[in-house]
Order: C-alpha cells, then structure tokens, then sequence
C-alpha cells in the first residue's frame, strides 16, 4: 500500500507535467491556426505553468465554490464530526474541514493539497440515506483519499482541464468568428495552410486529451482510497454497504460538473450505466471504476 501512495505521487507530478505540454500543444496549435508560428508556444507553456501553481494554492476553494459547498455547522451536523474527529484521531490525520453539500444524491468527496490543508464535502443525500456505519465508510474513503496525497493532483486537475478545454474553445471561436467582429484579409488564405488544419486538429483533440488525464486520475487511486477505508474503519462490511446503497442509486450529483466529476466518491454525472447506443462512449470518459468491481473486490478482503 506504501508503494502504491508513492507511485501516485510520482504520477501527480506526470500528470501536471502533461497538463503543461498539452497546454504547450494548445499553445502550438493556436500558433499554427493564426500565423504565428512555433513562437506561441513557450508563452501556452508560461500559462500552463502560472495556472498549475496558482491551482496549487487556490484548486480546493474553487472545488468547494463549484460544488456549492458549506461548512458544516457543529451542532446541526454532530453525528458527522464526530465520525470525523474519531477516524482522524485513529488514523493520525489532522481534521480536514468539513463541508456539507446541499444536494439529494448521496455523494462525496475530498479537496486540498496535503493533509494539513485539507477538506471533505458530503451531500444531504448521503446524511440521509446512510446509517453510521455506512456513513463512516464514506468518511474514511475520502480520508483515505487525504492520507494517500490523492487530493493535490486530483484538486488541481479541476482547474487543469477547464484550462485547457477553456483555451481550445476561445482559439477555435476566434478563428471561425474572428472575435464576433471583422473579417481579416488573411483568415482564408491561413486556413487553407496544411499546418493550420494540423493546429485546428489539435485544437479539436486538445479537451478530448484532457478529459483523457481526467479519467486516468482517479480510477486506480479510487481503489486504493475503499481498501485503505476499510484498513481504516476495521470493518469492511460498512463500506461495502455503502457503495451498494450508491449503486441502487440513480439519482444524479447537480452540485457536480464535468470539471469536479472526478473527485466524488462515485461517478457523479449522468450516463452512468448507460447501456444504449451512447453507452460505450460514455464509458470512455469516466472517472471512476464500477461500483460492481470496487464492491468484488472488498468482499474478498
């Protein structure tokens, strides 16, 4: 288990060092669609790397914002602190901050950068539709998220891929609609360019790329996450519960958006266990293993 949390941490630092050449790509792209050539690039990649540090300090607030999240009052929400503060003393974490997500889908998540800057947001839904050892699963699943430095890569990936995405649309609106405004002499002489048609190509794969990095962050780490809980709680049944009450559960995250989908303790947006024309697609893109497997897998610790 200690060898699996130092690998996601070396994959923390690939997978920002991706976001900046993708970043770097967009950058490229942009050049080639536009005129400017190659010499766009290092300015995309100045960019990547101012918003990579800036999401290191303020991704979590912004996850938090997102997800209209509010810290939890101690006295409306005692049976959730208390869960809380007895699973942080047992596992020697600090508290995080705890939040309470206005929302009827049971769902929940972990945001920060280290264990000392740290938070968990639950959603009415999960408070009511668990008891407290199902509740207490849920916890140390995303406790277990903090304690294995899960967190950092996965809060700043919620500003890295709206970055990007962000990026690749301005550049494509601008150059089919020059800004809203007029028509230059040479759009349609550089559009014709064969470079140009590769930066627009690029521009195309650039969000599929990222949502690509999205799904990649957490699928493994959501594993690690339910069997640490259980090293955690001591009682695997309580989380195993928990996941099946989530699995019967169709009712969709709205306090969840594309950019944050992958924080939650299970796939949060819609399309989930689509199995129509649009299913396979849909399975592409998430960011979570399936439930069925997660749960196999804790029965047979």
């Amino acid at each position: 288990m200690y060898e699996l949390i130092q690998s996601n941490k070396r994959r923390s630092v690939l997978l920002v060092a991706s976001f900046v050449i993708v970043v770097g790509l967009v950058g490229a792209a942009f050049g080639l669609v536009f005129g400017g050539g190659l010499i766009v690039t290092p300015v995309a990649v100045v960019i990547g790397a101012t918003i990579a540090f800036a999401s290191y300090w303020k991704a979590d607030t912004i996850a938090l914002a997102v997800s209209r999240a509010k810290p939890a009052d101690l006295d409306e929400y005692a049976r959730l602190h208390n869960l809380v503060d007895g699973l942080c003393i047992a596992s020697g974490l600090p508290k995080p901050g705890v939040y309470i997500v206005d929302d009827p889908a049971p769902n929940a998540f972990a945001t920060g950068r280290n264990p000392k800057h740290a938070s968990i947001a639950v959603t009415t839904g999960l408070l009511d539709k668990m008891n407290r050892v199902e509740l207490e699963g849920v916890v140390a699943h995303e406790l277990s998220h903090i304690r294995n430095y899960d967190i950092l890569i996965s809060t700043l990936a919620v500003t890295m891929v709206g970055a990007v995405a962000l990026l690749s649309d301005v550049a494509i609106r601008t150059m089919w609609w020059n800004g809203g405004r007029v028509r230059r002499s040479g759009d349609h002489n550089n559009r014709n360019n064969p470079l140009a048609l590769v930066g627009f190509v690029l521009l195309i794969l650039a969000p599929l790329i990222a949502k690509v990095m999205q799904a990649s962050i957490s699928r493994q780490r959501e594993t690690l996450a339910d069997v640490s809980a259980c090293q955690m709680t001591r009682y695997p049944p309580g989380l195993i519960s928990a996941l099946e009450k989530l699995q019967a559960d169709t009712t969709v995250t709205h306090s969840a958006s594309t950019a944050t989908a992958h924080l939650w303790i299970e796939q949060p947006m819609s399309g989930v266990g689509d199995d129509g024309r649009l299913g396979g697609p849909h399975r592409w893109f998430n960011t979570h293993p399936p439930l069925e497997e997660r749960i196999a897998l804790l029965r047979e610790l």
